[in-house]
């Protein structure tokens, strides 16, 4: 059992939650530290009990996914350097958090290279996941992301947006994911499996990828042209986390095995030196 925490996602999250379009100001690392290990002990207080211990999953750097698509997020660079926010600041207060995750607190932090915090999660998961939620152990995915809904097939898994305090539930997850395939991912630079590679970096529209066209997919695989099929797979590898490759599996599963013997009697200090005052007094809900 465990709290799966998608760090990025939720730093991110919970960062323009609070700023809101005024992406030109400076990001301030102690306003920001602060919110995440606030997030992080409200929620540990709420779901402690029913799902165990957090575990922060954190983005590696140089995802596998572009050795076989190049075109992966590639549109997101551009994308920030024309933004007024500081990324490459962003990024190093980023870090810097999840290093004195892993320094000062009881928590595992799996950070590896090469692996997104996506696959983190949906290794654990296709590891410990079961169709049965009779005595089985129970995990919680604290992300707004609405790619992992692929997991809910499983029954012993459940998912909560912690910025936007709501569940996110799926009651066909299997449908999700096979539409999910067909219609790419515009926001990862995945275009549908009508249109072109590079079509989403270039700015080519794409084809339009209809509920007509979905059903027949669905309902008709064979109906594929070679193409067409090329591109399936494209999709399936990018978007279905049981496609990590086997190699970052066997990390993943190793690291997430270890435990982590560690009290939190570093805590105190840490407060103290980061000025986090208003924390210490619920020192004991971390």
């Amino acid at each position: 059992m465990a709290i799966l925490i998608d760090f990025n996602q939720v730093m991110l999250a919970s960062l323009f939650a609070s700023i809101g379009n005024h992406h030109n100001i400076d990001v301030d690392e102690n306003l920001l530290r602060h919110m995440f290990l606030n997030s992080i002990r409200s929620n540990r207080k709420k779901f402690h009990e029913e799902f165990g211990e957090i575990v922060i999953c954190a983005d590696g750097q140089k995802s596998w996914r572009r050795e076989s698509y190049p075109y992966y997020k590639a549109a997101r660079k551009k994308t920030r350097d024309e933004s007024e926010l500081d990324w490459n600041h962003l990024f190093g207060i980023i870090n810097n958090i999840r290093s004195e995750l892993k320094e000062y607190f009881p928590y595992k932090v799996i950070h590896i290279d090469h692996c997104e915090a996506d696959d983190v999660i949906g290794t654990v998961l296709h590891k410990y996941g079961t169709e049965l939620n009779i005595g089985a152990e129970q995990f919680l995915v604290l992300s707004g992301d609405h790619d992992f809904k692929q997991l809910h097939k499983y029954a012993n898994v459940k998912q909560y947006d912690p910025v936007r305090k709501k569940w996110i539930q799926n009651s066909n997850p299997d449908k999700y994911l096979q539409e999910h395939i067909l219609k790419g991912d515009v926001g990862d630079g995945v275009p549908n499996i009508l249109s072109a590679d590079n079509c989403i970096v270039v700015g080519e529209r794409q084809k339009p990828m209809t509920a007509k066209r979905i059903e027949n997919f669905t309902e008709n695989p064979d109906s594929m042209d070679s193409q067409t099929k090329a591109r399936f797979d494209r999709n399936t590898l990018m978007i279905d986390l049981c496609q990590v490759p086997q190699k970052y599996k066997d990390i993943i599963l190793s690291e997430y095995a270890i435990e982590k013997e560690f009290g939190r009697s570093k805590l105190f200090n840490y407060f103290v030196q980061k000025k986090l005052k208003n924390l210490i007094t619920d020192i004991q809900d971390f």
